[in-house]
């Protein structure tokens, strides 16, 4: 089973511009995501896909695999799937250009899936991470997931779901970490089916994957990753780094 990385890189972040070519600790944001994602030794080839020549050029001055985008994205998943249409790859998993500090055994048990799925009814695996705080569990910007008892997804919202309406009963809260591990075929059917009308309401794209009968399984971790959204983000990995 041949198992690839791909790093989305969008250079015109809303929330920050540029910031995956901001400094931190003398490398780029995204060249030290793409060095751990290497370094992990979890992928047969690791790969940034951006839409940004300057990050193109950046990447493969440090020797590194990169690939331009030939189209305009709205989200990862899109970037990626043109990336590998023609690639001859089985799991393609992505990794957050954002997020250089990588969590290598939460990306391990998400191959893991994978592997131990013999007769390949799993299109796609994801993270989930338990919220506890009632004020995480009610922010519409914490995308919720519901699970059955086997851990495969029933549903993504922004919404508070389980609504805890039997308070005798022990209710507990998962958010929706956007690491994916995607088989090939289901990313590609992704990437040819439209926007879907919950993905749309929602504006959360792994339920385009529901709504088009993948099935995902969801791995639970307790890794809370450093991701870089903002200026003082950036900060706190500065800091974190020098730890």
């Amino acid at each position: 089973m041949k198992v690839i990385a791909m790093i989305p890189a969008r250079y015109n972040a809303s929330r920050f511009p540029g910031k995956l070519m901001k400094d931190l600790g003398g490398k780029s944001v995204i060249l030290r995501t793409y060095e751990a994602a290497l370094n992990s030794k979890l992928f047969s080839e690791v790969y940034v896909v951006t839409d940004s020549d300057i990050i193109f050029n950046h990447i493969k001055n440090a020797n590194g695999k990169v690939l331009l985008s030939i189209k305009e994205h709205e989200c990862g998943s899109d970037r990626i799937a043109e990336a590998v249409e023609f690639m001859d790859v089985d799991v393609v998993v992505n990794v957050q250009g954002d997020e250089p500090f990588i969590d290598e055994i939460s990306l391990s048990k998400l191959v893991e899936v994978f592997k131990n799925d013999v007769k390949k009814e799993i299109d796609l695996a994801s993270l989930k991470v338990q919220i506890k705080e009632q004020v995480e569990i009610e922010n519409p910007n914490n995308v919720k997931v519901i699970t059955d008892v086997n851990n495969m997804a029933l549903y993504f919202s922004r919404s508070v779901i389980p609504y805890h309406r039997d308070t005798n009963i022990e209710v507990k809260y998962y958010k929706h970490k956007g690491v994916y591990a995607f088989r090939k075929q289901a990313l590609i059917d992704f990437y040819n089916t439209p926007i879907t009308p919950l993905e749309a309401a929602e504006k959360i794209e792994a339920i385009r994957y529901q709504e088009i009968g993948k099935k995902i399984k969801m791995v639970e971790t307790t890794f809370e990753a450093v991701g870089i959204d903002t200026p003082e983000d950036l900060e706190k990995a500065i800091k974190f780094l020098g730890k």
